[in-house]
């Protein structure tokens, strides 16, 4: 590991207005590029990057826009479909975002002709997270400030509602069992949900307020990270309701928790902008201080690559990439 843990992005790519948020496509596209979405005050943009990590003839990072989807109001979240492909015939873009019209839009494009997105609405307050089952991609679940986690089928029928008792912070859908669920709310608890049962059958607690981000370790799904207060949380599932680790992080409060795709003790997190510029840290738990740090003036979204350990954060008209090793 490097003894100098504070350094500039590794690459940058140039957007035209402030990124809110940015998501690589976290499943097989079937193309050799990784596919990145991103959000701004009024649009989307769909690109394909690829870097010198993976490709030996790529100098840094090859980036190229494939389709830019005008949004008309500021996008807050991105999820990606699994049934996007670049290898099909014609090809399958399918995203849907979350904006601050309290409404999601489910779009699909064949980077042609075919451009279309529909509306969902019923959220009476911000939208915090959202996600596609990732198995068949055919619901997808959401969660508010309105103290309600949906699901939603891809014509716009809610299926489900859970209650919450405080705002609705991040969901995720377990890998391979599609009818499990975790839902994090901004008063410390973290749920799972049967969907089958539409009942909780298991809850988290992080003791400490507010919780602005959890997340569930594809790797090892025993594990559960969080940001709340200045911490960074970790659960083991079968062992306690409570954290089995925690560590201070971000002095201006932390803001997002996020696991790497390819390691289940690497995981990257972000504070708040606040008298700091925004620290964004990456950790490994084998040791105890960050592996990684850098400094964004205005950073917002996180989301790892794939398959490499790097990072994308957004920027003010930029996209930041971070390399980290495993």
């Amino acid at each position: 590991m490097k003894q100098d843990a504070s350094r500039n992005a590794a690459y940058t790519v140039d957007c035209e207005d402030y990124v809110h948020v940015v998501e690589f496509n976290p499943f097989e596209n079937g193309d050799s590029g990784n596919l990145i979405a991103y959000g701004g005050n009024n649009y989307v943009v769909i690109g394909t990057c690829t870097f010198q990590e993976e490709e030996a003839d790529v100098e840094g990072i090859q980036y190229k826009t494939l389709r830019t989807f005008h949004h008309g109001v500021r996008v807050d979240g991105i999820a990606w479909s699994p049934e996007t492909r670049l290898d099909s015939l014609p090809p399958v873009i399918k995203f849907c975002t979350s904006a601050a019209d309290m409404k999601i839009r489910l779009f699909t494009s064949d980077l042609q002709d075919k451009n279309e997105y529909k509306v969902l609405e019923g959220h009476t307050d911000f939208i915090n997270g959202l996600v596609f089952d990732p198995k068949e991609g055919q619901e997808i679940a959401s969660v508010s400030d309105d103290h309600t986690c949906r699901i939603w089928n891809l014509e716009g029928v809610q299926t489900a509602h859970f209650v919450l008792h405080s705002p609705g912070m991040s969901v995720c859908w377990h890998p391979e069992e599609t009818f499990k669920l975790m839902v994090a709310e901004k008063n410390g608890t973290i749920r799972f949900y049967d969907l089958l049962a539409q009942q909780a059958i298991l809850s988290l607690e992080s003791e400490q307020v507010p919780l602005m981000s959890a997340h569930w370790c594809l790797k090892n799904t025993f594990k559960v990270g969080a940001v709340a207060g200045n911490d960074w949380l970790i659960w083991d599932i079968t062992r306690s309701s409570y954290p089995q680790n925690k560590r201070p992080v971000h002095m201006d409060r932390a803001c997002l928790f996020r696991w790497s795709t390819i390691s289940e003790n690497l995981f990257a997190t972000t504070g708040y902008p606040g008298k700091m510029a925004s620290q964004f840290q990456i950790h490994h738990l084998g040791h105890p201080q960050p592996i990684l740090m850098g400094s964004v003036a205005v950073g917002s979204g996180l989301s790892w690559h794939r398959t490499l350990p790097l990072c994308v954060i957004g920027g003010e008209h930029k996209l930041l990439f971070w390399v980290t090793e495993v």
